[in-house]
């Protein structure tokens, strides 16, 4: 796709109706603000933001898009808000995200992961201004067999934990949408998608690696780690979201062409395990130390887990831009001057803006 064609697809979204689910998370976040920037009119429907400190607040974003409060396992509720504002494009990203979290409150996780989710099919079932959806599941819906190659998007789905069992459920739903009611809708093209371990600057959540070594280092504590051998493919938070809006672009001109699942994946190089990311996170913060603090009786995590994102790839010309090293980079950059008394939308914008930049260059 040369940088011409990329820009074009990217201002498809001018002055479009976009409503995003789960906008005051930390994916949700970024994507409206990027959206913005394109010049689409965003809606917004999440839960408030759990944190003062959370992305959504430090963005200010209730002030530049349009910010509606409400639970997505509120069926009424949420139709209420799609019916008013007539949007074109929907991104569903609200979920329950958390897998310990998961354990503690597995009907939470159930009911919100895949009771929200139909949910959210239902709507565009019967909102006929819905013209694309992306519907966001996890690479945790795939069962995971400990593998050292990368799961493809007809790989088994299934899930130990209540977190990854939820999101193979989400699938299995979508799908059945798909062939009962929307492959019949030719206004109407839907396609789920699958991305890695996103970092970014802005996550605050408990239980995650990023955010657990900022809140050490900010407090001059070891930054703790349980399982440090374990691998993840590690992402930041614009490369899934530049496949989620290229997909939706797609969508838009060819709505039966692009249906279906896909995943985006970083460089197999950014397969690392949870010790290589903190050694990372320290040497890009200038000091700190690494404490390995395994917990008996902890809940069990997948070990190895990563994509094989050759469809994206090869059908829609996508491809991961930034590698390990920048990834993280830019990361702890956001952290170390959002800390320093920097406006975090000015970092995230310029961010966003430095990633669309190089998005072109890399397509010439």
């Amino acid at each position: 796709m040369g940088a011409l064609a990329l820009k074009e697809g990217l201002s498809l979204f001018r002055d479009k109706r976009v409503l995003v689910t789960g906008h005051t998370g930390f994916k949700g976040s970024w994507l409206s603000l990027w959206l913005h920037m394109l010049g689409a009119e965003v809606t917004g429907y999440a839960l408030p933001p759990e944190r003062e400190q959370d992305h959504f607040n430090l963005l200010g974003l209730d002030n530049i898009i349009h910010s509606v409060e409400g639970d997505i396992r509120d069926l009424s509720c949420f139709i209420n808000t799609v019916e008013e504002f007539q949007p074109e494009f929907l991104f569903h990203l609200a979920a329950q995200p958390l897998v310990r979290l998961s354990y503690e409150e597995p009907k939470l996780t159930f009911d919100t992961n895949i009771a929200g989710s139909v949910n959210i099919l239902e709507a565009c079932r019967q909102v006929p201004s819905i013209r694309t959806l992306i519907y966001v599941t996890s690479d945790k819906c795939y069962k995971n067999q400990e593998w050292i190659w990368g799961y493809r998007e007809n790989d088994e789905l299934g899930g130990h934990d209540p977190y990854s069992a939820s999101k193979a459920a989400a699938e299995i739903v979508f799908q059945s949408y798909l062939a009962c009611f929307f492959n019949t809708n030719d206004r109407l093209g839907a396609a789920s998608v699958r991305s890695g371990n996103v970092i970014g600057g802005g996550d605050w959540a408990q239980d995650r690696i990023v955010p657990d070594c900022i809140r050490a280092l900010q407090e001059k504590q070891p930054v703790v780690l349980r399982n440090p051998g374990s691998t993840r493919p590690w992402q930041h938070v614009l490369e899934p979201l530049g496949g989620y809006l290229f997909l939706a672009t797609r969508l838009h001109e060819n709505s039966k062409g692009y249906a279906g699942s896909w995943n985006f994946g970083p460089q197999a190089e950014s397969l690392r395990s949870v010790s290589d990311l903190a050694e990372r996170i320290l040497k890009c913060w200038g000091e700190g130390k690494i404490q390995v603090q395994a917990q008996q009786g902890a809940p069990h995590e997948a070990g190895l887990l990563q994509l094989n994102c050759d469809k994206a790839r090869q059908e829609m010309g996508w491809s991961p831009r930034w590698d390990f090293d920048r990834t993280v980079e830019r990361t702890a950059l956001w952290y170390k001057e959002v800390g320093q008394g920097q406006p975090a939308l000015t970092i995230t914008r310029g961010q966003i803006q430095e990633y669309m930049k190089e998005l072109e260059s890399n397509h010439d």
